[in-house]
């Protein structure tokens, strides 16, 4: 599967290429000159009629790339057996399309270094379309070019890169070729040396040589030491003439039951190490002890990446790192989901809360509307019992002055009967009657007194209880629920006393009544007084009487 997606990556530059008006779309002309290149590079028999009879029922015209991708996988892609050159393949692709995209003439590096350039894009791109590669990839790929030339990587110069580029964190192919061809990471080097380094990161990261020199090999038939260019792989360690590659002179499969060893130095030679596999074994001597030791722990690593069943040390790496994106990017958007989900929340916490504002708002209107109308309801009884009490405070003082002046008058009338007390013994009966009717008037003014005392002492408690709710009325919002309460109860309390009041001014007019029957009682009296005295005159004419005016007692 990883081998395909390699695969289609390059095909899809070759595609896009054809793609001459950038529609996303080729036609059917230029795909079956494609897919004819594809399967000559690949060593797949080709069909001519293959491409027409899988899109017979399609004449629309040209084919997106999704609708060439199931004839591509079908027809192609699952015949391929692997016998063929895959940079022979690369090459024809990458031939297709570089024309198209970007001119080496004005960069630093040749044809070929792009071309090398375009194949380890391929390797370290995400695998979705259109094809990228993110900023931990160019670093990673810009760290291994210096490293590859001997000079030290400028974590300074990719910053100050990576913030010229703003939010875009990903580059193209073509946008990567001219940034190793322009040279900003390698300023103050010769063309020859960027070549080097390329070509060296290509050889690990796309050729899979994990090291590579001259080292001296012992044969097995004539027991000679011969100089060799060992290239080592993941798989097998092949060993050349020379270093151009052209004669290769055999190669030492490794698996897992393979194992190297150190050798003491012998025959005249040292540094020696000895790879053990299943058939036979290879006895190597290399240059120096750093060498030895280098190509010994190289060895190693990929016979235990093989017993792992893990694929090369950067693949194993590339994989790693996309594991860890990935990872970082479902983190990324859980955190994004929970922060919307937040978000939602305290949106729909902030609608409650403004929903509850204006309840309050309203619940506040509405109970400053309802205290404003209870304090001018309690305005209003105020000055409707301050009318009521000065009203009756008047109709009080009018009462005294009327029971003053009749007691006034009462005392002068009494005071003559006292005087004519001694003049008339004969007329005991009609004193008598008369001095009952002054006893019973008397009796009644006190009751009448007692009367007035008691209402007095109820419209001052009247007086205390609108003190009391004035009093009341100035104390903090915190009393209010408890005022209210009392103040039913003092309104109850004073409906009583008015209802007692009431009772009282009842009774009080049952007095008046009972005082005016006392009083036509004593005119007549008087009148019979009159008589007599009368009749004293005339018989003994010693004796003027002196009549008191008559007043009548009104309430």
């Amino acid at each position: 599967v990883g081998g395909r997606k390699e695969l289609l990556k390059s095909i899809w530059h070759a595609f896009t290429a054809l793609d001459v008006d950038q529609r996303g779309k080729v036609s059917k002309s230029q795909l079956k000159v494609l897919s004819h290149n594809l399967c000559t590079v690949m060593k797949i028999p080709h069909d001519p009629v293959a491409l027409e009879e899988h899109f017979k029922d399609n004449d629309e015209g040209p084919l997106s790339n999704q609708g060439y991708m199931p004839y591509l996988n079908r027809f192609i892609l699952d015949k391929v057996c692997g016998d063929f050159d895959i940079m022979e393949f690369n090459r024809m692709c990458w031939t297709l399309c570089y024309k198209k995209n970007i001119h080496t003439k004005h960069l630093l590096i040749s044809d070929n270094d792009a071309f090398k350039v375009w194949c380890i894009f391929n390797f370290l791109s995400e695998d979705r379309y259109p094809l990228v590669i993110v900023m931990e990839e160019i670093e990673y790929f810009l760290r291994k070019l210096t490293e590859a030339m001997g000079t030290v990587w400028s974590k300074e110069s990719f910053a100050e890169y990576k913030q010229r580029q703003n939010s875009k964190n990903f580059l193209s192919a073509w946008e990567l070729i001219e940034l190793v061809g322009m040279g900003y990471f390698c300023k103050g080097l010769n063309r020859q040396i960027l070549a080097m380094g390329i070509n060296e990161v290509f050889n690990e990261l796309i050729l899979d040589v994990l090291k590579e020199g001259y080292m001296m090999k012992k044969g097995h038939v004539r027991k000679n030491w011969t100089e060799r260019w060992f290239v080592l792989r993941p798989t097998s360690l092949s060993y050349y003439v020379c270093e151009d590659l052209e004669e290769k002179k055999g190669d030492i499969i490794l698996d897992q039951s393979c194992c190297v060893e150190s050798l003491p130095d012998k025959e005249g030679k040292k540094c020696l190490f000895i790879i053990k596999c299943a058939d036979k074994s290879f006895e190597i001597s290399a240059s120096d002890k750093k060498k030895k030791q280098e190509w010994t722990q190289a060895i190693q690593t990929c016979i235990q990446q093989l017993r792992l069943g893990l694929l090369s040390p950067h693949r194993e790496a590339r994989l790693r790192r996309r594991e860890l994106r990935q990872r970082q990017q479902v983190e990324e958007d859980d955190l994004a989901e929970r922060m919307r989900q937040l978000q939602a929340a305290n949106e729909s916490k902030q609608r409650e809360l403004e929903a509850m504002r204006m309840k309050m708002e309203e619940a506040a209107a509405k109970a400053a509307l309802e205290e404003q109308r209870r304090k001018q309801t309690q305005l209003d009884l105020q000055d409707r019992y301050r009318l009521d009490m000065e009203r009756e405070k008047m109709v009080r003082q009018q009462m005294e002055e009327q029971v003053a002046q009749k007691s006034s008058e009462l005392e002068q009338y009494l005071q003559r009967v006292r005087e004519l007390e001694d003049m008339y013994h004969r007329l005991e009966e009609a004193l008598e009657d008369e001095r009952q009717a002054k006893q019973d008037e008397e009796a009644m003014r006190k009751l009448q007194a007692s009367l007035l005392e008691k209402e007095a002492a109820k419209r001052a408690e009247l007086e205390r209880i609108q003190q009391q709710q004035q009093r009341a009325l100035s104390q903090t919002e915190a009393e209010k629920q408890e005022l209210m309460a009392e103040q039913l109860a003092k309104e109850r309390d004073l409906q009583a006393a008015v209802q007692q009041l009431e009772r009282l001014q009842r009774e009080r007019q049952g007095a008046v009544k009972q005082y005016e029957a006392v009083t036509r009682k004593l005119e007549r009296a008087a009148n019979k007084t009159k008589t007599w005295k009368d009749k004293v005159a005339k018989h003994e004419g010693l004796v003027r009487l002196i009549q008191p005016g008559r007043r009548a007692f009104r309430l």
